[in-house]
């Protein structure tokens, strides 16, 4: 059963737990994100929400975790039901099962061309790129299926690889957490930061008039993401960003580091531990993820194509589309072998996430159905299917981006406020603190206790409200109008705002369109609604095994009524 399970060593935990928050936006997102947001001076508002969000909300986690674990529960539903201590809460505890299976449903197939990439590059197979510009987009186009103004999508080789992917997932998380994984993360962690050092090291040594293809200094793509712009410090968009990406970064918002945590013993360190892996995480992002994408960019590219390439704040266009392509200028041997290290690196990133995100799913089927580890894991892969196909099978801004808004992005919010709710407010901040405090090897100085209670919970409202009504225009350009009285024109959403997103502002209005691409929009929004209606019948379903454990628990006099 999933309550005698336990990690075998603190490094494992410790490695899990980091492999769990670094991810593919470590890599691809983080740079860009700096560069658009004011390079160096960036770092600033990105240290002070670390420590005003994703610390706390990491020992909040953590906390909540080993807390839940003393009574038997390793998910969310359980977790928040033992803090709670009033019947809603469990339901709100759904969501850590909830957003880890839609994540999964998208993140896998993600994962799934880091595998192809890595082994393409390692046969050598984009070596044709280094005098076809298109042989890489084309190879992308062959692997997804993806053809403009085309609601579906279909690639043989793809849809293999993909099953190859949850297969492998689904067999990892068979093995359970020491000799599952525990042991992916203590190979795949080192090697990740071994080929990301050497990467980054290279990088940086590529000279003009030394390396072929080399037109400027890797100095100027470091300087390109590290150059402070101090004036960006007063556009509230950019603290906004900051803040999104310190959250994002530590994969908090999910139930995956409660049902981590709750495989402690009750005396187990959780503030040391904790902070170990939130730091592990920064020194692959800040350090490692600043140092390899855009210098290597810039070097082969110019400044002004790389800038115009990251202009939206995502690095994923230069990471799986220019990259192989620009390895092919370090000759046929070490090509291959860079190729194999980057994709490696984010195919590592990638497993370690993607398998922090089947736990809390399996060992909810464990604690409240009985379910072996086996079941649980087979389980596991077949909730995935009816997500994850239509994911692979339709154009990129149907399931896909849906699901990656309303699971990876909104709800993680949502869930990580509440969460702060019932951590400071419900169960109360001495109880927790107390709870948090016991075992501890760091000793937390206290001022977190006021941070915890009322900054973060304020902040993440912010910031939820902000996802809520977010508009076309900057807020930046918002706030500024407040200030000084000038129009910024009618009000528009934006796209990636909750209330753009329901309607569509994110898509081309068919009417301005011709035939075909007016009907393909059309397609695309009937392909949202049922992919919206999908979310809501797998929160319902989730919501309803709750509601079964939980009724079977009182008739066995398990929990009060």
């Amino acid at each position: 059963m999933s309550g005698k399970e336990r990690w075998a060593s603190r490094m494992g935990l410790v490695l899990a737990m980091a492999g769990n928050a670094v991810g593919l936006g470590n890599f691809l997102r983080f740079p860009a994100q700096a560069a658009k947001n004011g390079g160096g001076a960036f770092l600033i508002p990105y240290f002070v929400a670390l420590v005003v969000l994703g610390l706390p909300l990491m020992w909040i986690e953590w906390t909540m975790g080993r807390y839940g674990g003393r009574f038997g529960h390793h998910s969310a539903p359980g977790v928040f039901d033992s803090m709670g201590k009033r019947w809603f809460w469990k339901y709100i505890g759904v969501f850590g099962l909830w957003c880890n299976l839609l994540i999964a449903s998208y993140y896998l197939y993600i994962e799934s061309w880091t595998m192809a990439y890595a082994g393409y590059s390692l046969w050598g197979g984009f070596a044709p790129a280094a005098t076809d510009p298109k042989f890489v987009a084309n190879f992308f186009s062959s692997m997804t299926g993806q053809v403009d103004n085309q609601l579906f999508a279909f690639s043989s080789w793809g849809m293999v690889l993909f099953a190859v992917c949850i297969s492998f997932n689904v067999w990892i998380l068979s093995k359970g957490l020491a000799k599952g994984i525990e042991i992916v993360s203590k190979i795949g962690m080192p090697l990740l930061i071994v080929f990301a050092m050497f990467l980054a090291i290279r990088g940086i040594l590529l000279a003009p008039g030394v390396d072929p293809g080399v037109i400027e200094h890797p100095a100027v793509g470091l300087n390109f993401v590290w150059q402070p712009k101090y004036d960006s410090l007063w556009d509230p968009s950019v603290w906004l960003a900051a803040a999104g990406q310190i959250f994002f970064t530590l994969s908090i918002g999910m139930g995956s580091i409660h049902c981590y945590a709750s495989y402690l013993r009750e005396k187990d360190d959780i503030t040391l531990t904790g902070a170990g892996a939130a730091w592990t995480n920064e020194f692959c992002e800040v350090i490692l993820g600043g140092t390899i994408l855009l210098p290597i960019a810039v070097a082969y590219l110019g400044l002004t194509a790389v800038t115009a390439m990251t202009a939206g704040g995502s690095g994923f266009g230069l990471g799986f589309m220019v990259f192989p392509q620009l390895f092919q200028h370090w000759g046929p041997g070490l090509a291959n072998a860079a190729g194999f290290m980057w994709f490696g690196l984010l195919f590592f990133a990638a497993i370690t996430s993607s398998l922090a995100m089947g736990q809390p799913i399996m060992a909810f089927l464990q604690t409240e159905f009985g379910f072996t580890r086996r079941g649980s894991a087979i389980t596991f892969g077949a909730m995935l299917l009816p997500l994850s196909l239509p994911v692979a099978l339709t154009h990129e801004n149907a399931f896909f981006g849906d699901f990656d808004f309303w699971a990876g992005t909104f709800a993680l919010v949502v869930f990580a406020f509440l969460e702060t709710l019932c951590f400071g407010w419900v169960f109360g901040i001495n109880n927790s603190w107390r709870e948090m405090m016991t075992g501890a090897e760091l000793k937390v100085p206290t001022i977190f206790r006021f941070v915890i209670k009322y900054v973060t919970p304020t902040l993440l409202f912010l910031i939820l409200i902000g996802f809520i009504f977010k508009p076309k225009q900057e807020w930046g350009t918002v706030a500024k109008s407040l200030f000084t009285g000038q129009s910024i024109g009618t009000w528009e959403w934006a796209g990636d705002g909750m209330i753009g997103k329901l309607q569509h502002a994110d898509l081309p209005d068919p009417a301005t369109l011709g035939p075909i691409e007016a009907e393909f929009q059309k397609n695309l929004r009937t392909a949202r609604t049922v992919d919206r209606l999908m979310m809501i019948g797998a929160f319902a379903g989730f919501s309803y095994l709750v509601h079964r454990s939980w009724k079977r628990r009182r008739a066995e006099g398990k929990v009060a009524s």
